[in-house]
């Protein structure tokens, strides 16, 4: 079974109602009448009939019935823009009590490389935060690992990535990511976590035997943390058109209940999987 049928087939147990404020599209109705005749998720139009998203804003009204605990979960971006999704999102739903930076993962489908099948492989931040701080970098760390066990469900293995293994080079960006790694396993010591370590050394075992003895991720990651958002986007980009991989996401994180965006470019299985996720991000907490 592939991971995009374990989502379908997992979020199907939830029985949650997902509202989709773009039922005009024609993407987005398909998308629809798949999830319900395979019960996968209740789908909830907003916005009258069809859920047309320009009648008396059913993008918000939806992330109000989020709020107010009427449906499980929002997913829109069919014709709404990224930042229209996101600012709703932000001022409606609002972000779980102790968070402060939005951010988003995505769920990267590889074939395998290390010798154990196909992996799925958390991305983070590709696609919200620009250049991230320290501070934030172990935010984002902390949000990805919490949506990874709530969606992938396996335990999570975190690399802080850097253009650095272990003090092999210096410098500025070398010293942000180093003291984020620091910083995250003091908060969360039951993460097995590492950084700095460069892309190779995280995941493979024969490279990081020889570059990172000892540590407790290194060849064996599937949480890779950018240092920033240029790399991460040009990042799962490469590795979904060099190496075939499927790209679930970006998969907004640290909001107080889940609403995803859609690219405007969206087919109807991308939509489809984003429904699944956001219905398995509902079911705990």
């Amino acid at each position: 079974m592939t991971f995009a049928e374990q989502l379908e087939s997992r979020a199907g147990r939830l029985s949650r109602r997902i509202a989709f404020p773009e039922g005009d599209d024609p993407r987005v109705a398909a998308a629809a009448k798949i999830l319900a005749r395979r019960s996968v998720v209740e789908p909830v139009f907003v916005g009258g009939e069809g859920g047309d998203p320009d009648a008396g804003g059913a993008l918000q009204r939806a992330a109000a019935m989020l709020r107010a605990g009427a449906v499980d979960g929002v997913v829109a971006g069919a014709a709404h823009t990224t930042a229209e999704v996101v600012r709703t999102a932000l001022k409606v739903v609002g972000l779980r009590d102790g968070v402060r930076t939005l951010s988003s993962s995505f769920f990267m489908e590889v074939r395998g490389f290390r010798g154990k099948g196909t992996e799925v492989l958390t991305f983070t931040d590709a696609g919200v935060v620009p250049a991230p701080g320290g501070r934030q970098l172990v935010e984002i760390a902390g949000e990805a690992v919490r949506l990874r066990r709530q969606v992938v469900g396996d335990e999570p293995r975190v690399a802080f990535l850097s253009y650095s293994t272990l003090g092999s080079a210096g410098g500025r960006s070398v010293e942000r990511v180093r003291e984020a790694a620091r910083r995250f396993r003091a908060l969360q010591p039951d993460v097995a976590a590492d950084g700095e370590l460069q892309a190779d050394a995280a995941l493979v075992p024969e490279v990081a035997r020889g570059k990172a003895p000892g540590s407790p991720v290194a060849g064996r990651a599937n949480v890779l943390v950018f240092p920033g958002l240029d790399a991460a986007n040009i990042a799962y980009k490469l590795v979904e058109r060099l190496a075939g991989a499927l790209a679930l996401g970006p998969i907004l994180q640290g909001l107080g209940a889940p609403m995803n965006d859609l690219s405007r470019g969206a087919s109807v299985s991308d939509i489809v999987h984003i429904a699944a996720i956001t219905a398995l991000m509902s079911g705990c907490d």
